[in-house]
């Protein structure tokens, strides 16, 4: 990581002992230069828990909104499928935007991996029951 910024390895194996030798400040450092993370502030926990259950809660009603407009089980597992696969999609359209990667191929991988990962969980519930 110290390479990238012109640091040879001779220059940086003091810089790294000295880190290790602190494992707070080791782990500091690499949360902050190689993830590009901060230390979480303990005052925003509640705001966060919050956000996370509320994002679960809406989140999960797109799935099952279907079932509970539709009369017909098929029908809703058509419609659930459906409005996940575009949920997906917008989500990972969305994630682009913010991560800086390109929108359009990280909503089609997301939507991909989603659509993959939901079918599993479908063909091992067949399974199963």
């Amino acid at each position: 990581m110290l390479a990238s910024y012109g640091v040879s390895a001779e220059a940086a194996a003091p810089v790294v002992r000295a880190l290790k030798a602190r494992p707070e400040a080791w782990v500091d450092f690499m949360m902050r230069f190689e993830l590009g993370l901060d230390r979480p502030n303990p005052r925003r926990a509640f705001q966060s828990a919050f956000t996370i259950a509320l994002s679960y809660v809406i989140g999960g009603l797109i799935p099952l909104a279907p079932y509970m407009i539709l009369f017909s089980a098929r029908e809703g597992l058509i419609v659930s499928a459906l409005f996940t696969l575009f949920a997906l999609l917008v989500f990972g359209y969305v994630k682009g935007r913010f991560t800086g990667a390109r929108p359009l191929r990280s909503a089609v991988q997301t939507m991909l991996i989603g659509g993959v990962a939901a079918g599993a969980a479908f063909a091992i519930a067949r399974l199963v029951s």
